[in-house]
């Protein structure tokens, strides 16, 4: 390590520099995902825009002069690169392919064809993609460090039966392990092919250097030690272009021997007609191999990248160095928090670097105070928000993983039977992480980032007061039992019809149909992209948020205004009318194979034949896309379910009589200015309900509504129906929540002036509101008091009298979990400035790892609205035709019961 530090000193300053003005992208961030990728330098797409602009490169297959300064500057660019390696043009050759991975699906591809075929053995620390070929193999078997250390010592990890003898074996491994950066002998490739057991049986090597190379130098000049196949990414060491290679030693080319497909390019001649005949070219391997014609502009600017970064770093062995010391800092800078309870906050899976020789990655995971995993979701979400870029989930890394995090096969196929699916939000189940956190450095790395992302996991995950159990007082239990039911109403009603867009707020005065699936007419449409059948968001379009749709039962439309700019030139109307009627005629047929996704799930949706219709919408987004309609009685693919429920193991409180309100909690912690992530704002910021001197009440943790689910959890009910909804057929929140949400952010940011945080952003159905007749403190709603409800009455009433015509029971079915679309002005279509009010929720209504803010309520009985799915828009009935249906309205009073 002291020739890091040395290293180091006067470098860091020199990359600071660099990063400044070679690296405007960076500019308010944290890169950490160098393991992905590293970004590339401004003077290097500079200077290859000059060399397309100067220079004229035609087909290498042709004879023309443009053709011919092609293949001159790929000789020579192919030597250069060899060179960058320290491999002797005459014992390697180099084949340019577009990554590490068609490398590796070449050699797979060879051996394959090899007449008797090949038998493999792989790392368990292998990338998924070298994983993958044992599926070409005849026989596979993933070793460990002990196995491996087996084999070389003379035990051949395959049955060595007669047959078998003069089947090759490939044996694959990483040079440095994409997920924690954990580094493997080199030496392991010429003792393997050392140790041929038995005598006939060759064995080959492929090292995986794509991860090692992003850092660090990678020395071939002994080819008598060095692997037989070596597969890396140019893009992870330069950014730019997006290339690969695959680096053969020339005693082992003739496994390419019996490869069967060739290209244009590859053979010398062809026969089609009468007979099957063809001639491969027999010079240089990469001629037999590079099918087809190569692409030429990226290797021009693999020769531009190498220039560019000699100048700017000097050598691969200085970048080592410098990431070198930074890997050290930040895995220091983990390791050393911890909670107030003196428990460690990250659960790191990386080696040390001063102990054992790695590559500059950190994978960890993070745990609470009492031990629990933080959702890995909430921890990218909040990330993102902050100019924070890393890796999380599987890192495609599978033995790594399961070695790392103790996942036995048989939980891993049960983690899949229970719907984790690579891309989900599930990263939690049975009680393990089911992926990590990667933060992996680059040239480009500074002290600055490493320690701004160390403060961001101290602050928004180390608990800096422990928690404390203290019973509530006599007076306390006596205040409780006086407590009455807060008077509540709805303040307002809003559907929103496309799912993703502005929402609907229903006029006073009018009743709303609700139906099993939700309020009527909500989320019924998405638009959806042409390309790939997903269902736009908000979080990847915010200017969803300026399609306002108006419900006009009287013309039988759903009319859509775009609230933003529109260019006068493009002749594009400001606004586009729908037909509300379900009239097939509307809708384009069917295509085969073509399907639609929402929220991960496969749907059936009917779209929009219109071209006006759909090229309004792809206009004013500036995407390819169609309206698509989703309508309710839908049966397999045209009907989902929600995933809202109680988890079985968050605490229910005790039932409250009739007329009363919950026992304060008795969970409480100690009041302190530098609040925990997770705490509960106090009493003295006006947000908390105080229970004693110098405490803070606790609220519950919330029940979850997220997609986890134990695999133990018993069969509940049917069922429920939802339309485009996300996870329950109807999303409420309390104004006095917001309120106190809003005195939190004060709290946390005392110099920023307050704006308010709009309701409008939690894109809820329902606000509930006190009544402004209830004055006693007795009387009123506290705050996050919703998540202790178990189900609630409305009491419809009608325009003309203030007596109740009906009341209708609804379910409490959970805590809503929050994602970065908070964050979306919804007045603007943009995003708001510091990541709130999704950072200001991480600091208070964070359990268990997740965020929660609002509550996920659907009918009762569904029976109760069997004919609500019959309904279609009248004229004269405010569009919601007639029936004995539930309905609700803008004033209707609200009693909730108790958990």
């Amino acid at each position: 390590m002291g020739s890091s530090n040395i290293l180091h000193n006067g470098y860091n300053a020199d990359v600071e520099r660099i990063k400044e003005q070679e690296y405007p992208m960076l500019k308010d961030s944290i890169y950490l995902d160098h393991a992905g990728t590293t970004p590339y330098p401004k003077s290097l797409m500079d200077r290859f825009a000059q060399e397309m602009t100067t220079n004229l490169f035609g087909n290498p297959h042709s004879a023309s002069a443009s053709s011919q300064l092609s293949t001159q500057r790929i000789q020579d660019i192919r030597l250069r690169a060899l060179q960058f390696f320290n491999a002797d043009p005459a014992d390697f050759d180099l084949v340019f392919v577009a990554n590490a991975t068609a490398g590796i699906k070449l050699v797979a591809d060879a051996m394959r064809c090899l007449p008797t075929g090949f038998d493999y053995a792989y790392h368990q620390a292998s990338h998924t993609s070298l994983v993958g070929v044992r599926e070409e193999a005849r026989s596979s078997v993933c070793l460990d460090d002990r196995q491996m250390e087996d084999w070389l010592s003379g035990s051949c990890p395959f049955d060595d039966n007669e047959e078998d003898q003069e089947r090759p074996i490939l044996f694959a491994y990483p040079a440095q392990s994409n997920m924690d950066g954990r580094r493997y002998p080199f030496s392991w490739s010429s003792q393997a092919r050392q140790c041929q057991s038995p005598p006939d049986r060759k064995t080959y090597t492929l090292l995986d250097a794509a991860a090692l190379v992003s850092s660090s130098p990678l020395d071939l000049s002994n080819a008598q030690t060095a692997p037989d196949f070596v597969v890396l990414s140019f893009y992870k060491i330069f950014g730019f272009p997006d290339l690969g290679a695959l680096i053969v030693r020339k005693e082992s080319q003739d496994v390419f021997s019996s490869r069967r497909y060739f290209g244009g390019g590859t053979v010398d001649m062809v026969v089609c007609l009468k007979e099957q005949w063809h001639a491969p070219k027999d010079g240089f391997l990469h001629e037999r191999l590079e099918d087809g014609t190569l692409p030429i502009h990226s290797i021009v600017a693999l020769d531009v990248a190498m220039d560019v970064h000699a100048k700017l770093f000097r050598s691969m062995e200085r970048a080592a160095g410098h990431t070198g010391f930074l890997a050290g800092r930040l895995y220091r800078g983990l390791k050393g928090l911890r909670h107030a309870n003196n428990e460690p906050v990250c659960a790191i899976y990386s080696p040390d670097p001063e102990r054992e020789e790695s590559g500059p990655v950190v994978a960890f995971n993070i745990r609470n105070a009492q031990g629990t995993w933080i959702s890995l979701a909430e921890v990218e979400k909040l990330a993102m928000l902050k100019g924070i870029h890393i890796r999380t989930g599987g890192v495609c890394n599978p033995g790594g993983l399961a070695s790392a995090l103790g996942l036995e096969p048989w939980e891993m196929k049960q983690n899949f039977s229970a719907g984790l699916r690579c891309g989900t939000d599930i990263d939690t189940m049975g009680g393990k992480p089911t992926g990590v956190i990667r933060a992996s450095l680059g040239a480009m790395s500074t002290i600055g980032d490493v320690d701004g992302f160390v403060q961001f996991v101290e602050e928004f995950y180390r608990e800096d007061t422990p928690p404390l159990l203290i019973s509530p007082s006599p007076e306390m239990e006596l205040v409780s039992s006086l407590r009455n039911t807060p008077e509540l109403f709805i303040r307002s009603i809003v559907v929103y019809p496309i799912k993703s867009c502005a929402g609907f707020h229903v006029p006073p005065g009018i009743d709303w149909v609700v139906r099993p699936e939700g309020l009527a007419w909500d989320r019924e449409w998405c638009l959806v992209h042409r390309g790939s059948g997903q269902a736009l968001s908000q979080k990847r379009y915010p200017r969803m948020a300026l399609l306002r749709p108006n419900l006009d039962f009287t013309r039988g439309q759903l009319q859509v205004t775009y609230a933003g700019d529109i260019p006068p030139s493009s002749g594009l109307p400001r606004s586009i009318a729908v037909p509300l009627s379900k009239n097939p005629k509307m809708y384009a047929p069917k295509k085969s194979g073509m399907s639609s996704r929402v929220c991960g799930e496969e749907i059936t949706a009917q779209t929009y034949a219109s071209t006006p219709i759909n090229d309004f919408f792809s206009t004013v987004l500036g995407v390819p896309c169609v309206l698509a309609r989703f309508p309710p009685g839908g049966q397999g693919k045209g009907m989902r379910h929600a995933k809202a429920h109680l988890q079985r193991h968050q605490q229910a409180q005790p039932q409250q009589p009739a007329g009363s309100v919950p026992v304060p909690l008795k969970q409480t912690r100690p009041t302190k200015p530098g609040m925990m992530p997770g705490a509960f704002p106090s009493a003295d910021v006006g947000v908390g309900v105080g229970v004693g001197v110098g405490v803070v009440e606790t609220p519950p943790s919330p029940p979850d509504s997220d997609t986890e689910r134990s695999t133990e959890e018993p069969q509940g009910p049917k069922p429920r129906r939802i339309l485009l909804s996300n996870e329950s057929p109807i999303l409420a929140i309390t104004s006095t929540s917001v309120e106190a949400l809003n005195e939190s952010f004060t709290f946390y940011n005392p110099s920023v002036s307050p704006r308010p945080i709009s309701e409008a952003v939690f894109r809820a159905n329902l606000v509930f509101s006190p009544s402004p007749s209830a004055t006693s403190k007795l009387n009123l709603l506290k705050p996050y008091e919703e998540d202790t409800w178990s189900s609630l009455m409305i009491l419809n009433s009608s325009s003309s009298s203030s007596s109740f015509k009906s009341k209708f029971k609804f379910q409490m079915l959970g805590s809503c979990r929050r994602c970065h679309m908070v964050c979306i002005d919804q007045s603007t279509g943009s995003r708001t400035a510091g990541g709130e009010p999704f950072v200001t929720l991480s600091k208070t209504r964070r359990f268990d790892g997740k965020v929660f803010f609002g509550v996920h309520m659907g009918l009762q009985k569904e029976e109760e609205v069997e004919n609500a799915e019959s309904i279609e828009w009248e004229e004269g009935t405010g569009g919601m035709g007639s029936g004995s249906v539930v309905k609700v309205r803008v004033g209707d009073v609200v009693i909730p019961s108790y958990l």
